[in-house]
C-alpha cells in the first residue's frame, strides 16, 4: 500500500512539473491547486536534480513561501467573490530570473569571482514589474562571466549542465535559465540576449526563449543603449512566454530606448494563439549564407519546413550573401567599441581573476577595433539589415536554424575556435546563428524547438519576423508547437 502510494504522488508530481505556467494559473483559479503547494514540488525537483545540473546561483524559498501564502490568500478571496478587479496575471507563479538582472539586497556578481559580495540596492525594472504582476522570484539562475560565452560556467559558480545530457551544455548566456526549465524548476524564466543569450539555451534544452525587438522590454542604463541587447522572457511554451513578455514590456522612465507596449496581456496571448497556416510565406534559410550547419540541425530544420508546407504555409527557399566571418567582424567592431570598454572599467585591476574565455573575447573584440573605426561597424551593419531585408521582402517570417552545431561540452571553452560539418571556424560564436538578428534587432525572433539531434540534445530553430511585428513570430511559433508537440521537460 505504502509503495502505491508513492508511485501515485510521484506520477500526480510529474503531471505538475510538466504544466506550463497558464496552466498551473488556471488550477490557481479554480482552487484546484495551491500556490504553496505548487511551490513545495518544485522545491523537491530543486533539491533533487540541482546537485547535477548547477543551475541556480541562490534559491529563495523562505520568502518565496511567504509570497505564496499571501497569493493563495488573494486567490481564495477571488473565489469567495470577496477581490475587486482583476488578479494580477502572474499571480503566484514562480519565475527564475537570471543572477544578472539586480533583486535587491541580493546579489550582483555578474559571476564575476572577485565581485562576489556586490549587492544590488534595487530591483531591476523588469523584476519590479515581474513582482508588481504577482510573480514570485524563487530562484535566481547561473550565467558566464558578465554574460559573454554561448557556454555556462564560471570560477565563482562552477559548471552548468544540460539537463538532457549533462556532458552538455545548456548554452550561454542564460544556460541557468534554460536548464532550470528544462529540469522542471520553474514554469518561467527571465533571459537576455546581445547575440544569442536568450535563444541558443532555448535551442539546446528545447524550450522556447523570446528576444523582442530592441526597446520593446527595458534594461538598466547604460548598456540598454546598446542596440544589440534585449531581455527576454523563456519558457516551455510560446502561450507562457508571451505571457511572460507582456508583463517585461513597455515603457521605462529610466530606459529612453524603451519603446510602448503594443498590447494588454490579452492580447499577447491571443497573438501566441496558433496562426492558420494557409496564405503564410515562410523564407527558409538553412545555412544563412556559408554557416556549416551540421547534418541532424539541417534534417530537423528541413523536416519542420516541410511540415509547415503540408500545413498549407508557402515555404521558399532563399539565399543570403552572409559569411560567418563578416558576421563575426560586424559583431566583434561593436561590441569591442561599446560592450568591452564597459567590461574593461567593470573588471579594471581583476584581469588575471577572469576566466580565460573572457579575456579572449574581450581581446578578439579590441583586435577588431583596431582594423575598423565604429562609422566602418555601422556600415557593415546597414548592409546586413539591408541584405535581410531584401530576403524576406514578400514573407511573413524567416526560419532558420538557432545553432549550426548541435551542442557544446559543459566544460568546454573553445579557445582555438571550432569545427563544424567538418570546417574549422576562428571563433566559436560563430557556430551560432543568432547574431545576425542582434544586428538587425528591431527584428523579432522566436526560437523554438525542432527535435533531437546527436547526443539526445535539441535541436532549434528561429522565427525572424519583420521590425516590431511580434505578433507574426508568435503565430507562426504556436502553429509549429501544435504541428510538432516538443517534450515539455528532459527526460
Amino acid at each position: 500500500m505504502t509503495g502505491q502510494v508513492t508511485t501515485d504522488s510521484t506520477t500526480a508530481e510529474a503531471e505538475l512539473l510538466a504544466l506550463g505556467a497558464l496552466q498551473v494559473r488556471q488550477r490557481f483559479v479554480d482552487r484546484e491547486l495551491s500556490p504553496v503547494e505548487y511551490l513545495e514540488v518544485l522545491q523537491r525537483r530543486v533539491d533533487e536534480l540541482e546537485p547535477a545540473i548547477n543551475a541556480t546561483t541562490e534559491q529563495l524559498w523562505e520568502q518565496a513561501r511567504t509570497e505564496a501564502a499571501e497569493a493563495e490568500r488573494v486567490y481564495r478571496s477571488a473565489a469567495a467573490g470577496e477581490h475587486d478587479g482583476p488578479l494580477p496575471p502572474l499571480l503566484g507563479l514562480p519565475v527564475a530570473t537570471k543572477e544578472k538582472h539586480a533583486l535587491a539586497g541580493h546579489t550582483l556578481s555578474q559571476g564575476l569571482s572577485f565581485d562576489a559580495a556586490r549587492v544590488a540596492g534595487a530591483d531591476n525594472d523588469l523584476v519590479a514589474r515581474i513582482r508588481s504582476a504577482g510573480g514570485i522570484v524563487h530562484l535566481r539562475t547561473a550565467s558566464p562571466e558578465f554574460s559573454c560565452a554561448t557556454f555556462t560556467h564560471s570560477p565563482l559558480w562552477g559548471v552548468t549542465r544540460n539537463p538532457w545530457n549533462h556532458d552538455r551544455s545548456p548554452g550561454g548566456s542564460s544556460g541557468g535559465a534554460g536548464a532550470a526549465l528544462a529540469a522542471g524548476f520553474t514554469p518561467l524564466a527571465t533571459a537576455s540576449d546581445i547575440a544569442g543569450s536568450t535563444r541558443l539555451p532555448a535551442a539546446f534544452t528545447g524550450t522556447v526563449g523570446y528576444k523582442a525587438p530592441y526597446g520593446r522590454i527595458p534594461g538598466a542604463p547604460p548598456l540598454s543603449l546598446d542596440t544589440y541587447r534585449g531581455d527576454g522572457p523563456m519558457a516551455r511554451s510560446v502561450a507562457d512566454t508571451a505571457l511572460l513578455a507582456s508583463v517585461m514590456a513597455g515603457l521605462s522612465p529610466v530606459d529612453h530606448s524603451s519603446l510602448p507596449n503594443p498590447m494588454s496581456t490579452t492580447d499577447w496571448l491571443q497573438a501566441s494563439r496558433p496562426v492558420d497556416l494557409r496564405g503564410i510565406r515562410v523564407a527558409l534559410s538553412v545555412r544563412l549564407g556559408d554557416y556549416p550547419v551540421e547534418s541532424a540541425v539541417a534534417a530537423a530544420t528541413t523536416g519542420l519546413a516541410g511540415k509547415l508546407a503540408e500545413a498549407g504555409a508557402e515555404v521558399v527557399e532563399v539565399q543570403l550573401p552572409w559569411t560567418t566571418e563578416r558576421t563575426r567582424e560586424t559583431s566583434f567592431t561593436h561590441f569591442g567599441h561599446l560592450l568591452v570598454p564597459a567590461m574593461r572599467e567593470a573588471t579594471a585591476g581583476h584581469t588575471r581573476e577572469l576566466a580565460e574565455y573572457t579575456r579572449r573575447f574581450m581581446e578578439d573584440a579590441e583586435a577588431t577595433v583596431a582594423r575598423r573605426s565604429f562609422y566602418e561597424g555601422v556600415q557593415l551593419e546597414a548592409q546586413l539589415q539591408s541584405e535581410l531585408a531584401t530576403a524576406m521582402a514578400g514573407f511573413d517570417v524567416l526560419l532558420c536554424p538557432t545553432s549550426a552545431v548541435g551542442s557544446l561540452a559543459a566544460d568546454g571553452q573553445y579557445l582555438d575556435g571550432i569545427d563544424v560539418g567538418g570546417v574549422h571556424l576562428q571563433h566559436y560564436w560563430e557556430a551560432h546563428m543568432t547574431s545576425p538578428f542582434n544586428i538587425a534587432n528591431r527584428c523579432p525572433v522566436l526560437a523554438v524547438p525542432s527535435g533531437v539531434g546527436d547526443l539526445g540534445v535539441p535541436t532549434g530553430v528561429q522565427l525572424v519576423g519583420h521590425p516590431h511585428d511580434d505578433r507574426t513570430v508568435l503565430g507562426v511559433g504556436a502553429a509549429i508547437e501544435q504541428l510538432q508537440p516538443w517534450q515539455p521537460l528532459a527526460p
